[in-house]
């Protein structure tokens, strides 16, 4: 994984930068105009930055920080913001990871967690499949006794057109292991909502 990631060196196929012009043309608009003579290399640069996530393995990620350690009470890192683009329309949903686990023998790097939930929102998602393969990969790699995640976010596909409810958001949720108990997956969410001082 490339920490120093810079979009100005990012290789961008001259294939999405034609394809984008060829699709402001269709709208109706001059690609030769001084405003958007530009934009289809931004837009391929864009969206290559925004679906990055196809080309990193959230499993190594992890894997690149594991540590022994002898601690097995829950550990939470929550408020973890995520930016993805809906599959359906490509129109971006953005909001909040909340993500716990339980130690089996084995923590990881806290950074990481946040890096895990970048890869998978970097890929053309919806928010159902996004909570499951948060979880799954950090069930499968870090094998604890328990992880729980819940997301919180709002859909511009249904803000910016359909309904447009602009209000709305939506929450998805998921268990396992201890998780799956109903006093610590209580215990999760009420320290999720509440405000530490």
């Amino acid at each position: 994984m490339n920490d120093n990631f810079n979009i100005d060196t990012f290789p961008i196929t001259d294939e999405i930068k034609i394809n984008f012009s060829k699709i402001i043309d269709l709208l109706g608009e001059d690609t030769d105009r001084e405003g958007l003579e530009k934009t289809p290399l931004r837009a391929a640069k864009a969206i290559k930055f925004l679906t990055e996530g196809y080309e990193k393995d959230p499993k190594q990620i992890l894997q690149s920080a594991m540590f022994s350690e002898d601690y097995n009470e829950m550990v939470i890192v929550k408020d973890i913001e995520l930016y993805s683009l809906c599959e359906h329309h490509m129109l971006p949903f953005f909001g909040k990871a909340h993500i716990a686990y339980i130690p089996n023998g084995k923590i990881v790097g806290l950074s990481k967690i946040p890096r895990v939930v970048d890869v998978f929102s970097r890929r053309l998602q919806v928010q159902e499949r996004l909570t499951e393969q948060i979880l799954d990969c950090i069930n499968e790699t870090l094998e604890p006794i328990g992880v729980g995640v819940v997301i919180e976010a709002s859909h511009m596909c249904m803000m910016m057109r359909g309904v447009q409810k602009q209000n709305s958001t939506t929450t998805t949720s998921g268990f396992r292991g201890s998780f799956k108990d109903t006093d610590t997956r209580n215990e999760f969410l009420k320290l999720i909502t509440s405000r530490l001082s």
